[in-house]
């Protein structure tokens, strides 16, 4: 079972996000809180699979949550998605830098919402390739962003493929797809890059990819 936690201070959006997901025999919803101080204590309370965080939340906002439950100085970070109503590009980059594993809009649909619980548990992409591609060429200001850092040895010619395809939005099964790998090999490959360059997600692996200009 794939456990879950909601944050959101709207009483609607909590329960109409647990009859969905307990709708589903692969996922529980093991707790729902409205603001952001219960989000944090429940969270490392129960250390559930999957946390879905709203951005406006009293006492702490979402941002800040996901920095402290998975934020780079955390040591066992938590999978978090940030659940919003506004597509803003700010948001998206401060959730990414506090280290959520994705971004997803409140009216994307049960389906949508589903899928994202399931991928955030797989380590997968959680945001469409169209919008990853536009997030991330923007990344902490687009062309004035930081120079990525080299990695601590250099990528093999494979890796580097499987790296193009993760940045331009692709999920596991479909870089296996397009590069006629079996799904472990896509994990084994993209476990080795996280490696060598100091990324803890893929998200992070994409956005090394556009900084060091290995996609643009």
């Amino acid at each position: 079972m794939i456990r879950v936690l909601i944050a959101d201070d709207q009483e609607m959006v909590r329960m109409g996000f647990r009859m969905i997901l307990d709708a589903q025999d692969d996922i529980e919803v093991v707790a729902d809180v409205a603001d952001g101080v219960s989000a944090v204590s429940k969270a490392r309370e129960l250390r559930p699979d999957v946390c879905l965080l709203d951005i406006r939340m009293p006492g702490l906002d979402g941002l800040e949550v996901t920095r402290q439950l998975a934020g780079p100085d955390v040591t066992d970070p938590l999978k978090v998605v940030v659940v919003t109503t506004f597509d803003l590009d700010e948001y998206v980059h401060t959730a990414l830098r506090n280290g959520a594993h994705g971004f997803l809009l409140k009216d994307a649909g049960p389906a949508l919402l589903i899928e994202a619980v399931r991928a955030a548990d797989r380590g997968d992409a959680l945001v469409s390739p169209q919008i990853t591609i536009r997030l991330l060429k923007h990344f902490d200001g687009g062309s004035a962003r930081p120079k990525a850092a080299p990695p601590s040895e250099p990528l093999t010619a494979r890796e580097m493929d499987v790296v193009k395809a993760a940045a331009s939005g692709l999920t596991n099964t479909e870089i296996g797809a397009e590069l006629f790998l079996s799904l472990s090999t896509v994990k084994t490959h993209l476990a080795s890059v996280q490696g060598k360059i100091g990324a803890r997600n893929r998200v992070e692996i994409a956005a090394w990819a556009w900084r060091s200009g290995v996609v643009s």
